[in-house]
């Protein structure tokens, strides 16, 4: 293995049938409070590892939460030549996702497309859902009447005809700028890649003109589960109108704007510890109680009151001055609480102050 090969984390990946007898794949990794990822438009569970745009959102939700991810049927390794993704169905595979885990009560993060599905659950099965995080997603794509939508529509669907299996990426760079319009050619080079192996044209007409007719606007009221609505401002995938639609008809919602083009977050834009710092701190409101000394027997004194500032909002100027230290102390303490966590990169001081919240 070459110093730049990456490690992919152990995952387990898992098989279970639908109402329909489709097998749908699914994955687990991580450590914590379930959270069940409903699946977006694209995914591979094996070939997301490798992203430079997904990998960040499996490493970091992993380490505070027990994942559980799947291919939607048609992509990535559940069966692929499918062609039924009426809403009932795409509901039915999540319940068989569910069951064959062996999942009593979870939390759901769903993912653009995976809203729909996510809502329609969460109402029929309100004793299993915990906390729900809708992130860049939306109640059906013709929820609301936006007339760029409608143009597009026809236009995205002759592009995926003509272009989607071209061993040359030209059509569905269209895809991918309108993704992540803020992203390096080796980024949006990868998504392109995933567009072409996550499924085929056929399957990707039929499942885009299926989940169109999905509208669950009149089922959002019933929702019970505390709700988080997160979504980029000038997301070009799915307008931010349906965050302000999903968080406005949710009873209790609370809304995030990111300051972000992207409908998919990248790791080094300014959004994406945002993002996961709401996320974290909002699940961990679930998190096993304890008795409070387990962050205690690992880092000292002086260590968990430059956290429990950091948890308050505290930058590290801030902290200092609360402390009388300097602010390189302050940052090596941090750093020695991360290191002792074994937290890493730029997401180490969330999930560091998610640590300490779910300790008390």
């Amino acid at each position: 293995m070459s110093g730049s090969a990456r490690v992919t984390p152990r995952q387990e990946v898992r098989f279970c049938r639908s109402v329909d007898d489709v097998t749908i794949a699914y994955a687990v990794h991580g450590s914590g409070p379930p959270l069940v990822i409903d699946a977006c438009w694209l995914s591979h569970l094996q070939y997301d590892w490798e992203s430079p745009v997904w990998r960040h959102y499996l490493t970091e939700l992993g380490k505070v939460a027990t994942v559980y991810r799947f291919d939607e049927r048609g992509h990535g390794l559940s069966d692929r030549d499918v062609h039924d993704h009426s809403l009932e169905v795409r509901v039915a595979d999540l319940e068989a996702v569910v069951r064959h885990a062996g999942l009593e009560r979870f939390s759901v993060l769903a993912m653009s497309q995976g809203g729909p599905v996510t809502v329609e659950y969460a109402v029929r099965h309100p004793e299993q859902i915990a906390r729900l995080v809708f992130y860049g997603s939306h109640p059906g794509p013709h929820a609301l009447s936006l007339p760029e939508d409608e143009d597009l529509d026809e236009a995205f669907t002759q592009l995926i005809k003509v272009g989607w299996e071209r061993p040359t990426p030209e059509f569905r760079r269209v895809f991918t700028y309108l993704m992540i319009p803020g992203a390096t050619e080796e980024q949006m080079g990868w998504l392109d890649e995933l567009q072409r192996r996550a499924v085929t044209a056929d399957v990707a007409i039929s499942a885009r003109r299926q989940r169109g007719e999905a509208d669950v606007s009149d089922l959002l009221g019933s929702v019970a589960a505390p709700t988080l609505v997160i979504h980029s401002l000038r997301d070009r995938m799915n307008n931010f109108a349906y965050a302000r639609f999903l968080a406005s008809h949710i009873p209790g919602a609370r809304l995030v704007g990111l300051e972000s083009d992207n409908h998919i977050l990248l790791e080094d834009e300014p959004a994406w510890p945002a993002f996961l710092r709401e996320v974290t701190e909002f699940l961990a409101e679930d998190a096993p109680a304890t008795d409070g000394d387990e962050l205690r027997d690992v880092l000292s004194a002086r260590e968990i009151e430059v956290l429990s500032l950091a948890a308050r909002g505290h930058d590290n100027a801030e902290i200092a001055a609360e402390l009388t230290l300097s602010v390189r102390t302050v940052e090596r303490h941090l750093q020695n609480i991360y290191d002792k966590l074994d937290l890493h990169g730029k997401a180490a001081r969330t999930g560091a102050v998610t640590r300490l919240l779910a300790d008390r």
